[in-house]
């Protein structure tokens, strides 16, 4: 039935912040940019070398995301690496804080977790 994660989308407060942020510093392609000017708002569809996406949208006056304690919903978004520790230290030279490297009690595997420009908490998972 279901095949595989075709995208996220996500809800910035600045979208040229975060278009920098999820293009550039985490290195996402970019497929696709649109402005509709009937919401006032942005699309950025980027890609993950895999295949799936991510849709970056703007609205005005959108609601910041309820997150500390954890709020029900989505909890965080998960990104397969190759190296954790080489992505902690390039986020880390870019200026992201990111949490220290925890070992998976059930896999063995390492992640960390680090946040977007709006507070949307993101993990790296060994792969």
């Amino acid at each position: 039935m279901l095949k595989r994660l075709h995208h996220a989308a996500i809800i910035c407060a600045d979208y040229q912040r975060s278009k920098y942020f999820y293009s550039e510093i985490l290195g996402l392609e970019i497929v696709a940019e649109n402005y509709r000017a009937a919401r006032d708002s942005y699309k950025l569809d980027l890609a993950l070398p895999d295949g799936a996406q991510i849709e970056l949208f703007s609205f005005p006056d959108a609601p910041p995301r309820p997150s500390y304690p954890e709020a029900q919903g989505l909890r965080h978004l998960a990104f397969a690496v190759e190296d954790v520790r080489e992505v902690k230290t390039i986020l880390e030279s870019q200026g992201i804080e990111v949490e220290p490297i925890r070992i998976d009690e059930y896999t063995g595997r390492m992640f960390t977790f680090f946040q977007d420009p709006d507070g949307l908490p993101l993990e790296v998972y060994q792969a």
